[in-house]
C-alpha cells in the first residue's frame, strides 16, 4: 500500500523505523525486531541504508520482510554515491520485492569525498523517480538542515524537493512540539502542502541524547534536560522517562489536529511496544 493513500485515510496513523544489520552482520536479531514490531501494527514501517549508507545491499531485504509480516515497508534509497546504473539495479531490486514506497535521501558525503556526481542532491534523486510508480517521501527539518544556515533557504530547498514530485515529507526528531508547529505553519506559508510526518525520537539513555544533539544541533527543553539530567545514568528509570516524554508529545501531536507519526525506535521493539500501549485507548477511539 501506498503511505499518500494511508495519510489520506485522515486516521492517527503512527509508524516505526529500523535499520538493517551493518555489513556481514546477521540479520537474524533485526527480522526479530521487525516481527515484534510488526505486531504493533504500524502503519508502516521506514528501512534505513545504515550509518553512511554502509548497509545498502541489507535494506531492500529487510524492506521485502517487513511487507512479508503484513506492514507497508517505506525503503531509505540515498543517491550522492549512486551511478545511473547503480541506482537503476537498487530501483529495480525494490520494485521487483513489492517495494512501493522510498524516501529519497542525499545521504551522506562519502568518507574520501569521491562521489559520482550524478546526484549532487535529494531533488535530484526525486526528479529521476517522479513518474515511475512509487510513492516518493523526503526529509524536512524543523530546526534548519545543519549545514543550511538559514531557515528560509532550507525551506526553499524542500520546495524544490516537493515540486520535483515528492508526496510526503517526515521530519527529523524534535523535542518541543512548538518548534514543530511554527515550522508546519511556515512550509503552508511558502506552499508546502503535502503531509508532513512528525518524526519522534524516545530517548532511553543519556549518552544518546549526547549523539543526537552533537549530530543535528536539535533544541533541547529545559524540562526535557532536568529529564536526562535525574536519570540519565540509571537505564531503567530513564527508559520510563524517555517512553513517557514521547507518549506526551505523541498525544499532543494528535490532539493538535497531526494525524501523522515517525518513532524512531532504534531497533528497541520494546520502546514502540510500551508508546503504543500508552496510545491503545487513544487510537482505538479514533477508530470509532
Amino acid at each position: 500500500m501506498k503511505i499518500k493513500d494511508i495519510l489520506a485515510g485522515g486516521r492517527p496513523a503512527v509508524s516505526f523505523e529500523i535499520f538493517p544489520p551493518k555489513k556481514d552482520a546477521p540479520f537474524a536479531p533485526v527480522k526479530e525486531a521487525v516481527s515484534r514490531l510488526a505486531r504493533q501494527k504500524p502503519s508502516f514501517m521506514s528501512v534505513t541504508y545504515g550509518a553512511s549508507g554502509n548497509a545498502q545491499a541489507n535494506t531492500t531485504e529487510i524492506a521485502s520482510f517487513v511487507q512479508s509480516c503484513g506492514v507497508p515497508a517505506l525503503a531509505h534509497l540515498t543517491c550522492i554515491s549512486a551511478t545511473r546504473e547503480s541506482l537503476a539495479g537498487e530501483v529495480a531490486s525494490m520494485r521487483g520485492a513489492g517495494i512501493e514506497n522510498i524516501l529519497c535521501l542525499r545521504g551522506d558525503s562519502p568518507v574520501d569525498g569521491n562521489a559520482p556526481g550524478c546526484f549532487a542532491h535529494a531533488a535530484d534523486l526525486v526528479r529521476a523517480l517522479a513518474g515511475r510508480g512509487f510513492c516518493l517521501g523526503g526529509a524536512c527539518y524543523p530546526e534548519c538542515h545543519p549545514e543550511c544556515a538559514h531557515m528560509e533557504d532550507d525551506i526553499g530547498y524542500l520546495r524544490e524537493k516537493v515540486e520535483a514530485g515528492l508526496d510526503f515529507v517526515t521530519t527529523q526528531m524534535f523535542f518541543d512540539n512548538n518548534i514543530f508547529y511554527r515550522y508546519l505553519s511556515k512550509l503552508r506559508d511558502r506552499g508546502v502542502t503535502v503531509p508532513v510526518i512528525a518524526g519522534i525520537m524516545p530517548v532511553t539513555n543519556g549518552r544518546q541524547i549526547a549523539r543526537i544533539c552533537k549530530i543535528s544541533g536539535t533544541y533541547l527543553p529545559s524540562r526535557f534536560k532536568a529529564i536526562v539530567d535525574r536519570y540519565g545514568d540509571r537505564p531503567d528509570a530513564m527508559l520510563d522517562a524517555g517512553v513517557a516524554y514521547a507518549t506526551e508529545q505523541i498525544i499532543d501531536l494528535f490532539a493538535n489536529g497531526i494525524n501523522a507519526v515517525h518513532v524512531y525506535t532504534m531497533n528497541k521493539p520494546e520502546v514502540a511496544e510500551r508508546i503504543m500501549s500508552n496510545l491503545r485507548s487513544i487510537l482505538s477511539a479514533d477508530d470509532c
